[in-house]
């Protein structure tokens, strides 16, 4: 239990908190068969997950737009190889990625529009890619954030403290001012590491802890 009243600032995981992924396996599914491939469902998923675990591992090194082309690249290569897809991942990077689309979780906005009437400083803190920023901004989320930092930027991942550090430099926050919500092992022990208080998503029950 906490008070806002002990905080100048809330930062947020992006992905299973502030957002959450479309089911890509249809899109996948459809993008193959244009190719003339027919895979079943579990295999493209599969497909996917492998290949989500290759872009979790190299999103810290994608820091600028051509490092980040060539990790598309190669991400798309392991998914066509988990298929058995003999395609060009160069031309297909393009439209695998667009398969990729999210959408803002139930309540977030109001828990946004909440906790900046407590006057408290936002930022999101994620394992999230180059087009994090973009992507909030399509979904109508940017502007309630004062930073959003990625691994990109960081140079280190969570649960690494040196990306939550950054967003407190850049709130100008101290990190026992500072709460931070996230859905996965990662965040708390990232977040408690840089001397930050955590709370689990989904936001409306983190935000009950505090009063």
């Amino acid at each position: 239990m906490g008070r806002f009243a002990d905080l100048d600032a809330v930062t947020l995981d992006a992905n299973g908190t502030l957002v959450s992924l479309v089911d890509p396996v249809p899109k996948l599914d459809r993008l193959l068969r244009t190719h003339g491939i027919e895979r079943p469902a579990e295999m493209i998923r599969r497909a996917f997950e492998a290949e989500g675990a290759v872009y979790a591992n190299r999103a810290a090194e994608a820091h600028e737009p051509a490092a980040f082309a060539t990790m598309q690249r190669e991400c798309t290569s392991v998914f066509l190889e988990e298929v058995g897809a003999a395609l060009d991942p160069g031309e297909l990077a393009p439209a695998y990625v667009a398969a990729m689309e999210f959408e803002v979780m139930p309540g977030v906005v109001d828990a946004l529009r909440f906790l900046r009437g407590h006057g408290l400083e936002l930022a999101v803190v994620a394992n999230f890619d180059l087009t994090l920023a973009d992507r909030l901004d399509r979904l109508g989320l940017r502007s309630w954030f004062s930073a959003v930092v990625t691994p990109a930027e960081a140079g280190a991942a969570k649960p690494e403290p040196a990306i939550f550090e950054l967003a407190l430099a850049r709130l100008e926050v101290r990190p026992e001012r500072a709460l931070h919500v996230g859905d996965g092992a990662v965040d708390e022990e990232g977040a408690r590491a840089a001397g930050m208080n955590f709370a689990w998503a989904p936001i409306q029950t983190a935000l009950k802890a505090w009063h």
